[in-house]
C-alpha cells in the first residue's frame, strides 16, 4: 500500500508542515508501506516526489522545487525536485492519503473535501469536524450545545468593524475584562494572536488579527495553567493522559512555540485524578461534538480553583517528535511509530465503514 503524505501548503504554517512530514515519514512502517511524498509549494502547485521505501536524511530534503522528473537529494547541498501533478494524478487503488497541512486550505475541511471527492481514504477529521475545529468561533457555539465550560467572548468580522469600531469596542468592553486575547477566528500555531491590556492595544491587536481573517473573535483573558488531551479514534473517542504547557513568557505565541522554545511540556500534568478525569471526559464530549474521527488534541484552562475551561480544539496538531499530541500517547502507552500506524488503520477503516454505508 502507498502512503501519500501531503505537506507545505500556502498557509502562514508552511514550514511546521515540512519538519511534521518529515517526523511522520521516519517513522512510518516501511516494510509494509512505500511513501510518496506530495509538497504543495507556497504557490499552491503539487509537486510530487520520488517515491520513497526509507526515510530521507533531513527535513530540508522534502521541499521540492519544480523540474521534469523527481530528485531526492542525498546531502543538505543538493535540491531535491518533483514533478508538477494535480491532485487526482495522486489516486491509486491501493493507497492512504496522510495530509500534514496545517492552518487554512490544510486542516479547515477544504483538503478535505477535495479527498472526499477523490473517493480516497485519509487520516484524520472528515469535512465537518475540520471546518468547524479550525473555526474558533463554530466550535464555541459548538462546544456550548454540548455543554462544555468556556470562557466569554465577542466575536465579530471585518465588515462589522470597519462600519463602526466604537461599538465593537463597546461590546468588548462591556463583555469582557482586559486583559484579553484577540485572534483570527481561522488560523493555528497562535498565528496572528496578541494580547491587549487596554483599548490602544485592543486596535493593535485587531488590525494585526484581520491580516489572517474576515472574522474576529475576542476572548476573556485569565490567570490559568494550560492543559492538553490527546483523542484518538472514530466513533470512539479513546483519551490520553493529560499534559501541561509550562511557560516562562505570560503569552505562548509563535515565537515561543517554533523560534526561541521557551516553553516545557509536562507529561502528565501535575493535577488531580479528578480533575484528569474531567478534562479527559470533555475531551471526548468535544471531539463528538464537532464528529471528530482519527486525532484531535484539545486544550484546556485550569485555574487556581480547579475550574476547567475548554480554549479550543485542533484536528490537526503539531506531529513532531517533540510536539504535545504524540507525547502524550508515548506516555499513554502508544510509541509515535505506532500512533501513527494506527491512524493510517483509523482512516482505512472510515473510509470503508463509510463504504458499505
Amino acid at each position: 500500500m502507498k502512503i501519500i503524505v501531503v505537506y507545505g501548503g500556502k498557509s502562514a504554517e508552511h514550514d511546521i508542515s515540512i519538519l511534521t512530514a518529515f517526523s511522520i515519514i521516519k517513522e512510518i512502517y516501511f516494510d509494509y508501506y512505500e511513501v510518496q511524498p506530495v509538497y504543495i509549494n507556497r504557490k499552491g502547485e503539487w509537486l510530487k516526489g520520488e517515491p520513497l521505501t526509507g526515510p530521507v536524511a533531513f527535513s530540508e530534503a522534502l521541499r521540492l522545487e519544480v523540474s521534469q522528473e523527481a530528485h531526492f537529494a542525498t546531502s543538505e547541498g543538493e535540491v531535491s525536485t518533483g514533478v508538477l501533478v494535480t491532485p487526482y494524478d495522486l489516486k491509486e487503488e491501493e493507497c492512504v492519503v496522510f495530509p500534514v497541512l496545517h492552518g487554512p486550505n490544510g486542516e479547515d475541511g477544504t483538503i478535505q473535501g477535495l479527498f472526499e471527492m477523490m473517493d480516497v481514504p485519509y487520516v484524520g477529521c472528515g469535512v465537518l469536524a475540520s471546518a468547524c475545529g479550525m473555526d474558533k468561533i463554530t466550535s464555541k457555539q459548538l462546544f456550548q450545545q454540548a455543554g462544555l465550560p468556556q470562557l466569554p467572548y465577542v466575536p465579530f468580522n471585518k465588515t462589522q468593524w470597519k462600519q463602526n469600531p466604537e461599538s465593537i469596542f463597546n461590546k468588548i468592553e462591556g463583555t469582557l475584562i482586559y486583559p484579553v486575547f484577540v485572534k483570527p477566528a481561522n488560523m493555528g500555531s497562535s498565528v496572528g494572536i496578541s494580547k491587549a491590556e487596554n483599548r490602544e492595544e485592543l486596535t493593535t491587536a485587531i488590525v494585526e488579527a484581520l491580516k489572517y481573517d474576515r472574522r474576529i473573535v475576542v476572548e476573556q483573558g485569565i490567570e490559568a495553567r494550560e492543559i492538553e488531551c490527546a483523542v484518538l479514534g472514530n466513533d470512539e473517542a479513546n483519551t490520553s493522559v493529560v499534559g501541561e504547557i509550562v511557560k516562562t513568557s505570560g503569552f505562548y505565541d509563535y515565537n515561543e512555540k517554533y523560534i526561541n522554545n521557551t516553553v516545557t511540556l509536562e507529561i502528565p500534568a501535575q493535577i488531580s485524578d479528578e480533575v484528569s478525569a474531567k478534562v479527559r471526559e470533555y475531551s471526548a464530549k468535544a471531539f463528538r461534538a464537532i464528529d471528530g474521527s482519527g486525532l484531535t488534541r484539545c486544550d484546556f484552562f485550569l485555574t487556581e480553583t480547579n475550574d476547567i475551561y475548554i480554549n479550543e480544539v485542533n484536528t490537526l496538531p503539531g506531529f513532531t517528535q517533540f510536539s504535545m499530541y504524540p507525547l502524550l500517547w508515548e506516555k499513554t502507552g502508544i510509541s509515535y511509530k505506532d500512533l501513527v500506524e494506527e491512524l493510517i488503520q483509523l482512516a482505512l477503516k472510515r473510509y470503508k465503514d463509510r463504504q458499505n454505508g
